[in-house]
């Protein structure tokens, strides 16, 4: 009676996690076909932005934390289905991380940020913006830092090192191997993924180093991690200097 019970149990549990996953609109989405389960987390991403200027100083932080929440439910939706999001470590991964960070500060005071996309608003600065509420400060610096270092590298790099680097020579992006390369793409890509920053230079730059170490492994998971520590260790500049300009 009691191997009976809990096969109906687990019938019934099966059934119900089905149901689940029948109403979960976004994986429904995702499993349309490889282009969605990698374009559309990284819009999904983005889409908060639009508003985040029109809704004052404090709502930015929380819209931050709103998109810091989709984006890790977004990664958690498409992991089974982009094979290449896995993180690898290796020692190019480390260096290429420490590398575009000396990049984006040293060459920052040398040329004018991107002022024609991106409008030059107050710096990112719990620490001013809740001035008094030191928990509140301390807690918006940690989903900044946690934001910026495991939800936005496996984001971006699968949509701009793995995705459209190889759909702009292929429309079968799949059948191209991450280790070729292609001069034309890797700077249109490198470019549009730069113009996405305040620090376009930098950011050209620092998407060149992030596609050639893709191609140079022929895997994703080194440049996920030299995102990771790239955008780790401006956290901690940006702290210890007070540099609030790169956020």
């Amino acid at each position: 009676m009691g191997s009976l019970n809990f096969a109906v149990t687990w019938r019934a549990a099966i059934a119900t996690q089905a149901r689940l996953f029948k109403m979960n609109p976004l994986k429904e989405h995702l499993q349309k076909s490889p282009v969605h389960a990698r374009f559309l987390p990284f819009a999904l991403f983005l889409v908060p932005l639009l508003i985040q200027d029109q809704m004052g100083e404090t709502m930015r932080y929380w819209i931050y934390l709103f998109r810091t929440v989709i984006g890790a439910w977004c990664i958690w939706e498409m992991r089974s289905l982009v094979p290449e999001m896995r993180w690898a470590i290796s020692w190019e991964a480390v260096v290429a991380g420490v590398l575009v960070l000396a990049i984006w500060i040293g060459l920052d005071p040398y040329y004018p940020p991107n002022n024609l996309i991106f409008k030059q608003g107050t710096p990112w600065n719990p620490f001013k913006q809740f001035e008094g509420n030191p928990a509140i400060a301390w807690f918006f610096f940690v989903v900044r830092t946690l934001g910026s270092s495991l939800v936005v590298p496996p984001l971006e790099e699968v949509f701009w090192r793995s995705f459209l680097y190889r759909y702009l020579v292929k429309i079968n992006f799949e059948q191209m191997p991450l280790n070729r390369m292609h001069w034309l793409s890797f700077v249109v890509t490198s470019t549009l993924f730069g113009l996405e920053h305040f620090q376009w230079l930098a950011g050209i730059l620092c998407g060149m180093v992030y596609q050639y170490l893709v191609i140079r492994k022929n895997r994703l998971g080194d440049a996920i991690l030299a995102h990771a520590i790239t955008n780790f260790l401006l956290s901690t500049w940006v702290l210890w200097k007070g540099a609030w300009s790169f956020w």
